[in-house]
């Protein structure tokens, strides 16, 4: 592995990195806001799994994450904290691609899995599934066993994509407009949330409870039946992502500009759209709608990364950052518990605002 050549300005340095026959343009800007935001990321992991009821010096967590550590130690922390901690990372990761992505894809950057109405019919796909599954239990109540493992992200999954391919046949007139897609998206989630009320108000209490619970965002008690769906859906969408940066590069440019490059606009339009909605729905399945993730971190990255669209590595590390944060905050900091998705809407909702106010001002 070698880094060759180097092409340097103010703020589009780039670095060819070559490993054997392959090569990859290496944004230097990007790359260092990566590195930083994953040695913050590690710090508030280990925090994360310190700090609580039972407080750990930060020493010995580490100690028992590689396997030292006494008894005690090691059951708080690898039985009781890592599941729910690991949960948040890999939901952040998965969530601030998946809004990259979209924006990317929409050329927007009100473009989000929970503005376009992605979050919410993979809600609606769930909240289905628990409701008339009888509701056995999930998150302490509601879906358990296989159910859990494989039902949930299913229906949530069949759910997101529905609503995608609605969202996208609705907004199609010769070509995507951002706009749009946007205002199209914003009207299918209120219906979807109108939809997910009927079958609140149609299911028993119990049940009815315990979902509206896990429609706030919580990451509470999560394990590593709820880690396992996000980590192999991330396994395969990763790389699959990393396959299609080029063509997004393309993108950026308008659809007539990709078609002469040669990109093929559909196909790739339609592997951005599901591996977008793969990520948000597999999410909403393990904890839920964590508002504002999606639409959030990715510009964060692209303001610090200066790049032309939201960077796909920063916008993951950055994601897990924000909810392993939300789920410190929630955990050690507040005096009451709340669900994540609060601090996540509370944090998010102004920054939503602000870009509204900004692009309203561009309009003519």
């Amino acid at each position: 592995m070698s880094i060759v050549g180097l092409r340097s300005s103010p703020r589009t340095a780039v670095a060819p990195l070559r490993v054997g026959p392959v090569s990859w343009r290496v944004p230097l800007r990007a790359a260092s806001v990566s590195v930083v935001g994953a040695a913050l990321l590690f710090v508030l992991f280990v925090l994360d799994l310190a700090l609580g009821d039972v407080e750990i010096p930060f020493g010995t967590t580490l100690s028992t994450l590689f396997g030292g550590g006494d008894g005690g130690s090691q059951f708080i922390i690898n039985q009781l904290r890592l599941p729910q901690t690991t949960v948040a990372l890999l939901v952040g990761a998965s969530l601030g691609l998946s809004g990259a992505l979209c924006q990317t894809f929409a050329r927007n950057p009100l473009a989000s899995p929970d503005i376009l109405g992605v979050t919410q019919g993979a809600g609606a796909g769930a909240v289905a599934l628990i409701v008339l599954s009888g509701g056995s239990g999930y998150g302490g109540g509601l879906v358990s066993g296989t159910l859990q493992t494989l039902g949930l992200p299913l229906a949530a999954f069949a759910g997101g994509l529905g609503t995608a391919l609605l969202l996208y046949a609705l907004s199609w007139r010769r070509g995507i407009d951002g706009q749009r897609l946007v205002l199209v998206g914003i009207g299918i989630g209120a219906a979807l949330m109108a939809v997910t009320d009927w079958l609140l108000v149609r299911a028993r209490i119990q049940d009815a409870a315990s979902a509206q619970v896990w429609l706030n965002g919580s990451l509470s008690s999560r394990g590593w039946d709820h880690a396992k769906p996000v980590m192999l859906t991330l396994a395969v969408l990763v790389p699959l992502s990393v396959l299609l940066v080029r063509h997004l590069n393309a993108l950026q440019l308008g659809d007539d500009s990709a078609r002469v490059l040669g990109v093929r606009l559909q196909t790739t339009q339609l592997l951005v759209l599901v591996t977008a909605v793969g990520l948000a729905a597999v999410s909403v399945s393990a904890v839920g709608p964590l508002g504002f993730v999606a639409l959030v971190v990715p510009q964060v990255a692209l303001r610090l990364t200066g790049g032309s669209r939201p960077p796909l590595l920063a916008s993951m590390v950055l994601g897990g950052v924000l909810v392993v944060g939300a789920d410190l905050v929630t955990r050690v900091v507040l005096p009451f518990v709340v669900p994540a998705g609060v601090v996540t809407a509370a944090l998010g909702a102004p920054y939503l605002i602000w870009l509204l106010v900004r692009v309203n001002r561009k309009v003519p």
